[in-house]
């Protein structure tokens, strides 16, 4: 794979419209160059049995079951609320002014 000189990280630069100095080219320049190695490595693996996958690890569940059972009653979970009405806790609008919630 070919290397990247200073013009076309420079050039790439320029086209993602990025002000870098040159030392920001240097260090670019040689940090994209290692990239390119890197993936020449992986390119040369032989990966035609390896059949197409969107997940490396397996997945497992972490929650819990969702099963429904008794909560808090209400006065205990709006024991604290600064302002309720009724069954409901009171917050101050904030979209429009009227507070019609639509």
């Amino acid at each position: 794979m070919g290397t990247l000189s200073r013009a076309d990280v420079a050039h790439v630069a320029h086209l993602a419209r990025l002000g870098l100095r040159e030392e920001e080219l240097a260090r670019l320049e040689g940090e994209l160059n290692h990239i390119l190695d890197q993936y020449a490595i992986l390119a040369r693996l032989a990966t035609d049995a390896i059949p197409p996958t969107a997940q490396t690890i397996a997945l497992e569940n972490i929650l819990r079951e969702d099963v429904a059972r008794p909560s808090l009653p209400v006065d205990v979970a709006l024991g604290n609320a600064p302002d309720r009405q009724g069954d409901h806790l009171v917050v101050p609008a904030i979209l429009g002014g009227d507070g019609g919630g639509g």
